[in-house]
């Protein structure tokens, strides 16, 4: 067996006191330097700021885009509106007797025989008679009248008129109110 030596035992807790003494750490007074707030509060005045800045822009820009978007849609009812009383004026003019009534006005007469020209030779087809004024069409008179259901008879409903409370006495739900 091997001896430790008693010298190794006593050399080393002086290694380590004095390695102890020369690491001795000491607490150094930290330098207080005072940190300046005013740029983080303008930091943080300004973002403040600008946020709500730009939520009222975002809003007010949304709000016209609501508004021109209801402009838009009144027109374009309007537009359609329009459209369809043309339409409707359209097919009154081209009904087939309006147009004989307007012909017949400005004093036309249909065609008894009607004749056809061929292009390629010039020749003639069908025995063409002149029109005359006798030859008028019989017109029918539009009827005008609506349909009975669509003007019904008015219902008249008779209601009997309340008399006025007397102002002088008062009512009797009323008792407590006016004492």
């Amino acid at each position: 067996m091997s001896t430790t030596s008693p010298t190794a035992r006593v050399r080393v807790p002086r290694i380590a006191g004095s390695a102890f003494e020369q690491a001795r750490l000491s607490v150094v007074p930290r330098l207080r330097r005072p940190t300046p707030r005013v740029p983080f509060v303008s930091l943080v005045v300004t973002l403040l700021v600008l946020g709500v800045a730009g939520l009222l822009m975002f809003n007010t820009s949304l709000q016209q885009a609501s508004f021109t978007a209801a402009a838009l849609e009144t027109q374009a009812m309007k537009v359609t509106a329009e459209r369809q009383a043309l339409e409707r004026e359209l097919q009154l003019l081209r009904n087939p007797q309006r147009v004989a009534e307007r012909a017949q006005k400005l004093g036309m007469v249909p065609a008894a025989a009607p004749a056809f020209l061929r292009l390629d030779d010039g020749t003639v087809l069908g025995n063409p008679v002149p029109a005359r004024a006798e030859d008028r069409m019989a017109i029918q008179e539009r009827d005008v009248s609506k349909p009975r259901f669509l003007d019904p008879e008015p219902v008249v409903v008779r209601v009997p008129a309340r008399t006025a409370p007397d102002p002088v006495r008062p009512r009797a739900g009323r008792r407590g109110a006016d004492q």
